[in-house]
């Protein structure tokens, strides 16, 4: 994995269970189809049938961060953040449609989450 730029970080063989063994990867920005290209690498390099599991976001309350949230939902949208009364709001625009698919007070905790902020979604 190090040739394609992964660094590993890993227990010894030696004090993990036979079966359900788990890989963390830490990547920027992983999509759906990255996510898709990380699970065949563990599976070439392991040689053996892999699941992708939990996600976890690292953020450091970025509009990036904000972007990687929604990439991990599959949507995409517009971020703008304002500072009314001097509180920072980050507000979300995302498409009506693709919000029927996603269950808004999901994105809306992964999001202030992230943001570590007030966040507001709005459907167009």
């Amino acid at each position: 994995m190090s040739e394609r730029g992964l660094e590993v970080v890993h227990t010894p063989a030696e004090h993990l269970p036979d079966r359900n063994r788990e890989v963390e990867l830490i990547v920027d920005d992983a999509g759906p189809e990255q996510r898709l290209d990380l699970v065949e690498l563990c599976r070439q390099v392991f040689e053996t049938a892999c699941s992708l599991g939990v996600v976890t976001y690292i953020s450091r309350g970025t509009d990036e961060d904000a972007r990687g949230i929604l990439s991990g939902f599959g949507l995409t949208g517009e971020v703008l953040r304002s500072l009314p009364d001097g509180q920072e709001l980050v507000t979300v625009t995302v498409a009506k449609t693709d919000m029927r698919r996603v269950p808004e007070s999901r994105l809306h905790t992964a999001m202030e989450s992230a943001l570590n902020c007030e966040v507001r979604i709005v459907a167009v």
